[in-house]
């Protein structure tokens, strides 16, 4: 049995970024799997540790040695290998002596290809522990590093200076040297309470010595359950709850390795400005996590984590009370400054801001967006006038002083300032809604005013952008194209509204002055859209076959879409769905063959009654004048599963059809009226989609 034995593998480092600790251990891990499963090296787990100055891991039950491997070298052919007389030939000996055997030691390899004369050899697998530091070295080189450093006369690079290399096999200490430090089986405790170094007798020992000694948790997760656990406690123990944002709590872990919850105040004034404001403010710049009672109201409190078990914690107590002053104080300047005057008063400023060099301003995509909100209202719900007024509106607050100090705040402020104005309650949430869903999963626009206008924003952006060529290309999209089209599709399907994509891009293109945008602009924004619906339902688990049947229709209305692709996914489950899939493939195929394309939403004379002879073609006649009825109504109604559902029963007389007619008898006559018949049926299924496009 192959002897194993548990690795240690830790960077000692100055304090890492915290916003990019998390990515730099998990692809540590992953960079040092892939490099053991390359060199053949089994194990059985990976444990992570990541701290603000260090990332190591635990590799338990890995080979102490590489397995040996066997080495196969093929030579020349057998046949060119040996001369008539049996002799090698000059090849053969050629090849003997570039392996430094003899040639008799050589076999010959059969395969599907001939016989060929070939080397086998053994390679003795190498020790576990002198891979170690290179394997460590090349999973480090190609860590997620966006810009790396140097630091003292070195040339070695990281993304911080590197204090101390630990590598530990079992209880022996691997010699190496990684980024320029000789590694050893120290590693080192809290900056304050053991900055001396700590002896690690086994590598196992590594996370318990760390937390007994060094006053260190190494474990990421362990770690954040305590900030968590204990932000939660100290707000608990005073009846009030503590908001605990996920990216806030990694970013706390990611800068403590010893955490101390401790609980601060301020004056009550504040409390007077926004919530928002000062959530942001505790959150970005000072990393505290906001406390707030029972029905969610903010309290004059917050919790932020040390880092040091303090003997003395009121002086870290008053020291953040005082660091979070001022902040606070210039929170409330700028509130007051920006309530001097109504939002629709910072609307001229917006003529100086560029929005891109060749679509103009800030003021001038407003009045565009203003224009295409309008146009849209009407089909949302809304006051035309009052979509207008929340899009000449929608970007006033980004030259507010407090929009300026705190990006991240923009709708929100916008939101607050148009209250304070006394604006329509619908335009009030639209300044805020504009910019829902802001990510995957995000809620969507509630007022009829917010959905106009995060529509019209995005669809002004999308027209423009691809009218001037910069179109989104690879990994790079500058202007967020596409999550600005999944926002859209979103909205549009899940509200649902009744849009079409094709009317709403169309008519934002035509607010561009003449001549500024590309002629193909509708044509290509359009396809981008639909090709984001493709992804849409694709995450969603819908098939391609069924999407691609449902769009060949050539309908762009998404809600519209969405009726469709329901039906037909709940059609493929109906008993006969393959067969009748396989039907419309064989009818696609005649018409295509008579030169007849069949177009979504035609429609088309039926069968001449008189040049039906066939019993079976004159009972699929029958059906299809019979079901022609019934079906229509229904898909007027958008009751494409009923659609589905009644041309389903069509399945044995298309069956029997099939059998027994010849379509493309000699008869002209008789031919086109066959032909004739199976165009009608075809056009009632598109009615839906082209279920011939579904695969079995």
């Amino acid at each position: 049995m192959d002897a194993t034995s548990n690795l240690l593998v830790e960077i000692g480092t100055e304090e890492l970024p915290p916003t990019a600790l998390l990515a730099l251990s998990h692809a540590f891990v992953a960079g040092f799997r892939e490099k053991l499963d390359g060199a053949g090296i089994g194990f059985e787990t990976i444990e992570p540790f990541a701290s603000p100055r260090r990332l190591a891991l635990l590799v338990r039950g890995i080979l102490t040695r590489q397995p040996d491997r066997e080495i196969l070298r093929r030579g020349p052919a057998v046949g060119s290998a040996f001369a008539p007389d049996g002799q090698p030939t000059k090849a053969a000996l050629g090849f003997a002596r570039s392996c430094g055997v003899p040639i008799d030691t050589l076999v010959r390899e059969v395969t599907d290809k001939g016989e060929w004369l070939a080397f086998r050899s053994t390679v003795p697998g190498a020790l576990t522990a002198s891979l170690v530091p290179e394997l460590t070295d090349a999973t480090l080189a190609r860590l997620p590093i966006p810009k790396r450093m140097r630091w003292g006369e070195g040339l070695e690079e990281f993304v911080r200076p590197v204090h101390w290399v630990c590598l530990i096999l079992g209880s022996e200490a691997i010699p190496g040297r990684i980024l320029g430090i000789e590694a050893g089986r120290h590693t080192h405790g809290h900056r304050f309470h053991h900055p001396e170094p700590i002896n690690l007798p086994e590598a196992t020992e590594y996370a318990e010595l760390l937390r007994s000694c060094g006053s260190v948790e190494p474990d990421f997760k362990r770690r954040r359950d305590l900030v968590r656990n204990q932000v939660e406690a100290l707000a608990s123990a005073i009846g009030l709850r503590a908001q605990v944002d996920d990216a806030l709590l990694d970013e706390v872990t990611a800068l403590v390795e010893w955490p101390r919850a401790i609980l601060g105040r301020f004056d009550t004034a504040y409390l007077a400005i926004p919530p928002e404001v000062l959530i942001e403010t505790m959150r970005s710049n000072q990393k505290y996590f906001p406390v707030e009672d029972a029905s969610g109201t903010l309290q004059a409190s917050f919790i932020t984590v040390a880092n040091i078990e303090s003997r003395d914690p009121d002086q870290i107590r008053a020291g953040n009370e005082r660091v979070i002053r001022p902040r606070f104080a210039d929170a409330a300047f700028f509130w007051a400054q920006d309530l001097k005057q109504p939002l629709e008063g910072y609307a001229e400023r917006l003529e100086t801001v560029v929005f891109q060099d060749r679509l103009g301003t800030v003021a001038e995509k407003s009045a565009r967006v203003a224009s295409l909100a309008r146009g849209l209202a009407s089909s949302i719900g809304v006051d035309p006038d009052l979509a207008a007024r929340a899009a000449r509106l929608s970007r006033c607050d980004l030259v507010t002083s407090m929009v300026c100090e705190f990006p991240d705040l923009q709708g929100t402020m916008g939101r607050y300032y148009a209250e304070h104005a006394k604006e329509d309650p619908c335009v009030c949430a639209a300044m805020e809604e504009q910019y829902l869903p802001r990510f995957a999963g995000d809620v969507l626009p509630a007022s009829p005013c917010g959905r106009a206008l995060a529509i019209a924003d995005r669809i002004d952006t999308l027209v423009g952008i691809f009218g001037i060529g910069l179109r989104p290309t690879g990994a790079k999209d500058p202007y967020g194209l596409r999550r600005a089209s999944i926002g859209v599709l979103r909205i549009l399907i899940e509200t649902p509204l009744e849009l079409d994509l094709h009317a709403l891009i169309a008519l934002a293109a035509s607010a561009y002055p003449a001549g500024l945008l590309s002629k193909d602009v509708e044509a290509a924004a359009l396809a981008y859209v639909i090709d984001r619906l493709r992804a849409y339902y694709h995450e969603r688990g819908v098939s391609a076959d069924t999407i691609e049947a449902v769009l060949h229709t050539g309908v762009t209305i998404p809600a519209d879409l969405d009726a469709r692709l329901a039906a037909v996914t709940a059609f493929r489950s109906m008993s006969g769905s393959a067969s009748l899939a396989a039907a419309n493939k064989r009818i696609r195929n005649i018409l295509s063959k008579a030169g007849i394309d069949i177009g979504a939403g035609s429609v088309y004379p039926e069968a001449n009654r008189q040049l039906l002879k066939e019993p079976a073609e004159i009972r699929l006649a029958a059906r299809v004048e019979e079901l022609s009825s019934r079906v229509v109504p229904l898909a007027n109604a958008r009751d494409y599963v009923g659609v589905l559902s009644l041309l389903s029963d069509l399945e044995p007389d298309l069956e029997t059809f099939f059998d027994q007619v010849m379509v493309m008898a000699e008869d002209p006559d008789i031919r086109e009226n066959r032909i004739r018949l199976l165009r009608s049926l075809a056009g009632l299924f598109l009615l839906v989609a082209d279920i011939s496009r579904l695969q079995e």
